[in-house]
């Protein structure tokens, strides 16, 4: 008797990462989403932004100075161990170069557009991106982010138009097929053939400055992009003639195929999710389409990719917040978003080989203009 006013309430139900976030309009605004923001975290700092590019360049350096000095005084089975360790050491860090030179795409590396502009198109152009074509581009895909109909990148498709092989790689050895293609060849033919991108009454490039990718405005930027790109490619050869090709190779082509690869990885798994609905233009606004991301976990890499990875919802409301504000923005709107926020801490092999086994079209469940990924076939 009388004990009942020390009962506790019963633990809420823990959300499971493949519920099903709201589709509906949310019951808060872009501004309250602004407001719940502490005001510095929209503040750059150009000091702070480089110094984060300077710690990075500093490990390239010296990763690079480790391989090309002491790994050929190494004895046989260590020297085959080294290696791979460079390459996954020097991969991950040159990702995270990718991603500042990506935030400068963003505005989100200083109060200086041109101060951007200029280190964006000197990281990209080092790692074979052409900066301003693929600026242009994300700007459309994030202002466009799951529609069915203009998003710029990762259109899920209907299942009325699948093509006639994929019933062939729905099972274990196709997705191993497809996933090695993916994560070492969708980037290149990404900006190359537009593979994967919003389809076009003619042929899409990144480096073609009358692409349909581009307006007007946009085309001399363009070929300063590919002016970058030649440059950097000139770069390369002349190494090439000087240190031999397995040189290259091995300081550089392998990081790249990393960089590459977690390019695709990290934005593939932000953009396919069991989860996230996707919306025609019935009931597609920039709010929902934003929300229709999901936040990721890589451990340890969050950090050497600037936290890209686990703030990804947030970067697609505000895209320009540096990335060291990032993760104190994303604590700060969880509570409002609610339900409305996703994040999934599947470890990331296991989450790709799920999701890519899920995730092989979407059609309307009962919602009017709300689409929903499927696997059957």
């Amino acid at each position: 008797m009388g004990g009942g006013g020390n009962m506790t309430a019963p633990p809420e139900k823990k959300k499971t990462p493949l519920e099903r976030v709201p589709s509906s309009k949310p019951p808060f605004t872009l501004g309250d989403i602004k407001k719940a923001i502490p005001p510095h975290c929209f503040q750059r700092s150009l000091i702070r932004s480089f110094s984060y590019l300077i710690q990075d360049l500093i490990l390239v350096s010296l990763f690079s100075y480790i391989a090309n000095t002491y790994f050929h005084t190494l004895p046989s089975p260590y020297y085959y161990l080294a290696w791979p360790a460079y390459w996954i050491a020097q991969g991950c860090v040159c990702t995270g170069i990718w991603v500042i030179g990506h935030e400068c795409g963003h505005h989100g590396f200083s109060d200086y557009q041109w101060v951007d502009d200029t280190v964006g198109l000197i990281l990209h152009s080092a790692l074979l991106t052409p900066y301003f074509s693929w600026k242009h581009s994300h700007r459309r895909h994030h202002a466009n982010t799951g529609s069915l109909e203009n998003d710029e990148v990762y259109i899920p498709r209907l299942k009325s138009k699948l093509r006639w092989y994929y019933k062939y790689l729905n099972n274990p050895l196709g997705r191993v097929l497809v996933l090695a293609f993916t994560l070492t060849c969708a980037w290149p033919l990404y900006l190359i053939l537009n593979i994967s991108g919003k389809k076009y009454d003619r042929y899409a490039c990144h480096y073609d400055p009358y692409s349909p990718i581009y307006t007007n405005r946009e085309r001399l930027q363009v070929c300063i992009s590919d002016a970058g790109v030649i440059a950097a490619t000139y770069v390369l050869c002349r190494v090439t003639l000087t240190q031999g090709l397995a040189w290259l190779v091995c300081i550089y082509g392998v990081p790249l195929l990393i960089v590459n690869g977690f390019i695709v990885l990290i934005t593939l798994l932000h953009h396919t999710h069991s989860s996230l609905p996707h919306y025609d233009s019935s009931e597609w606004d920039y709010l929902r389409g934003a929300l229709a991301t999901v936040d990721r976990d890589y451990g340890v890499l969050n950090k050497v990719f600037h936290n890209v990875t686990d703030t990804h919802v947030l970067h697609h409301i505000f895209s320009y917040i540096s990335h060291y504000h990032a993760m104190e923005a994303t604590n700060a709107i969880k509570p409002l978003l609610g339900e409305y926020y996703q994040f999934d801490d599947t470890p990331i092999l296991k989450a790709l080989w799920r999701d890519t086994k899920e995730c092989i079209y979407v059609e309307k469940d009962k919602d009017k203009g709300v689409y929903w990924y499927k696997n059957k076939l």
